[in-house]
């Protein structure tokens, strides 16, 4: 018996590449959750929220908010806020718990510019934790957005305080190790966490700055870590307009995003950071971003009076979720809550309606299969018109595919579709109406065998 054990272990180390297994990179659980999730909400709130100005992200990071005390939401309701999320189809939510200002947006022992400062609800407030309970009343999984690059009330630009004598020194110090306890209550005081979404990065002590990385392992080791120069489970897509381009990868060539190596990553306008890269060694799936009021030359990531001509029109939104979800990637759309803390009723129905809509046209297939190999024919039960293709590989099991060829079989022979690279999570096809008896799926060339999870025809008017 334990020869026969000894072999079982040499084959389990040893063996299983031979026996089919891909030498590809291979998502983590946290990253199979963000990737299944498809569309990710993020809500902007900050004190200048309140000011009735148009938010100027240049000035406001290097300029303090005169009072705090303008903060008061009288009629905040997180729940409202989430629910409008889940009604888009959102499964993860994520609340900017400190962003540009530094005010922070629950009760800290550690940052004193926080809500326990305000006279709003006497001081008690705690609005991550409302949100946080909101999230899971609606079955959507909560985040957290730490905004520690910029700290205009402490006086922090681009992670440093200025200057280079003992005062400024002390005074990196101090706010480093703010910074960590900050990052210690917030991943250890709200249970599992989706992510914890560090903006502009969270350089770490080899740069001077807090070591937050090893505090998310300890508090948060099942979640998405966004970003830092030793680490990034997702990469920022290269644009703030919810697209990506055709093929986008979800593998890497570097374990970090855009924090390090800026003359690599980021040339070419950013196209390594949207395209990825096939034989990348590192899983490491795009994200999507971009404002839900970005329409019609607006970029708002925050809430400001009259401004609803800057939402996006539906027909948009859905340009966009194809040109995201259906180019593997997640899509993350900014909501904002307004100085009353709802999301605007505009903004609300945009999302019902959007949510709605992504349902009438995928919610059911005219017909779909799944299977293994180099060939998968779907056959329809009658002759039909198609106008869309989804494709979607089982991920867990890494991409594998890196050539594909689809094909309709119409009344005089299979004709071609659409010959592609890059299937991953989801790839999402439209054309002309093609009436067929069968599409085929033809895999031209792979790491290992793949794995097609799903392929599934619509007809979409």
């Amino acid at each position: 018996m334990k020869l026969r054990s000894i072999l079982v272990m040499c084959f389990l180390i040893y063996g299983l590449k031979s026996w089919g297994q891909a030498d590809v990179p291979l998502p983590t659980h946290a990253q199979l959750e963000w990737q299944h999730a498809e569309l990710a909400a993020v809500f902007h709130y900050d004190l200048h929220v309140f000011d009735g100005k148009a938010y100027n992200q240049a000035k406001n990071r290097i300029t303090p908010i005169p009072d705090y005390n303008i903060f008061n939401p009288t009629k905040l309701d997180t729940d409202q806020w989430v629910k409008a999320a889940k009604d888009a189809g959102f499964k993860i939510a994520i609340l900017t718990a400190t962003h540009e200002t530094g005010f922070a947006l629950y009760q800290s022992d550690v940052n004193p510019y926080s809500l326990k400062a305000v006279k709003w609800r006497e001081g008690k407030g705690d609005i991550v934790r409302d949100f946080v309970n909101s999230c899971r009343k609606y079955g959507i999984a909560p985040g957290i957005y730490i905004g520690i690059r910029w700290n205009s009330f402490f006086g922090v630009h681009d992670f440093k305080v200025n200057g280079d004598n003992e005062f400024a020194k002390n005074r990196q110090a101090y706010y480093n190790k703010m910074c960590e306890e900050m990052v210690e209550e917030l991943t250890s005081q709200y249970g599992e966490l989706a992510i914890i979404w560090f903006d502009g990065g969270a350089h770490g002590p080899e740069k001077g700055g807090p070591d937050v990385l090893s505090i998310f392992e300890k508090n948060q080791p099942n979640g998405i870590f966004y970003h830092n120069t030793q680490r990034a489970d997702i990469r920022w897509g290269g644009s703030e307009s919810g697209t990506v381009p055709y093929p986008s990868w979800g593998t890497f060539p570097f374990p970090f995003s855009h924090a390090a190596n800026q003359e690599v990553v980021l040339k070419n306008n950013f196209q390594l950071l949207k395209e990825g890269d096939p034989d990348g060694k590192h899983y490491m799936p795009a994200m999507s971003d971009a404002p839900l009021r970005g329409y019609n030359g607006g970029h708002e990531w925050f809430w400001e009076p009259d401004d609803e001509q800057h939402i996006y029109p539906l027909e948009n939104l859905m340009d966009m979720y194809y040109k995201s979800v259906g180019h593997n990637t997640t899509l993350i759309m900014g909501l904002t809550p307004n100085a009353d803390g709802l999301l605007p009723q505009p903004d609300v129905i945009r999302l019902k309606e959007w949510g709605d809509e992504i349902a009438r046209r995928f919610s059911n297939p005219l017909a779909e299969t799944s299977g293994k190999g180099k060939k998968l024919t779907l056959t329809l039960k009658e002759r039909s018109k198609i106008n869309h293709i989804v494709l979607q590989e089982d991920i867990a099991l890494g991409e594998r595919v890196r050539e594909f060829k689809l094909e309709g079989k119409t009344s005089t022979g299979w004709q071609p579709i659409f010959e592609g690279s890059a299937i991953g999570h989801k790839f999402i096809h439209t054309f002309e109406d093609l009436e067929v008896s069968a599409v085929r799926l033809t895999i031209a060339a792979s790491k290992g065998e793949a794995h097609i999870k799903n392929l599934s025809v619509y007809r979409v008017e």
